[in-house]
């Protein structure tokens, strides 16, 4: 399916089905060989971005079982977004049309749990504790596991960001050609619980 003809919600609901095939052990494993690669090796049409933590356990093309040419994904430690991450999403949505912005945040991270946990952290990975407090401030002392609680709350507050940046972004969701949403992968039990 070319992107141009994805509507968001289409797209929202191929990743649905491909992790509810995923998670039910009936996996098709599409776009995963050499006639898909030679299909994309003129251009590439993905159907989503995704934001996503670079945890080895979280593989997204695996858990909505995609394959070569469907997902755009950005990947770094807590999934965070910075301005490089920002100019990837509006490359995506302005260069290939991608229709659907997902920001995926996943169990057991250990960039927020790090951050909930407070301390010193060495080298550069004090950048990542920083970018990911103000979610877990957010919700500090409320009820409930306090590193799934902030986990929430950086993909809700990388949600937002994205719906409101401007010029690229905000135009193309005002205007009902990109939807930006958010998700938990629970790596425990492969499903992804899309955010309401």
């Amino acid at each position: 399916m070319h992107t141009s003809s994805v509507t968001p919600e289409q797209a929202l609901q191929m990743l649905v089905d491909g992790n509810q095939r995923y998670t039910g052990g009936k996996s098709e494993h599409p776009h995963q060989n050499s006639a898909r690669r030679q299909e994309v090796f003129t251009g590439q049409h993905p159907f989503v971005t995704i934001l996503s933590c670079s945890d080895s356990r979280v593989p997204p093309e695996v858990f909505f079982d995609q394959g070569i040419g469907d997902l755009f994904i950005i990947r770094n430690a807590g999934n965070i977004l910075d301005d490089v991450v920002l100019g990837s999403m509006e490359y995506a949505a302005e260069h290939l049309g991608v229709p659907l912005v997902l920001v995926l945040g996943h169990t057991k991270c250990g960039a927020v749990t790090a951050t909930v946990q407070g301390g010193e952290v060495p080298g550069h990975i004090g950048s990542i504790v920083t970018t990911i407090k103000p979610a877990a401030d957010a919700v500090k002392g409320e009820a409930g596991d306090a590193v799934l609680n902030a986990t929430l709350a950086n993909v809700r507050m990388s949600v937002e960001k994205i719906r409101t940046c401007e010029p690229i972004l905000a135009e193309m969701v005002k205007h009902g050609k990109m939807n930006v949403v958010g998700a938990i992968y629970q790596i425990d039990t492969g499903k992804v619980e899309f955010l309401k």
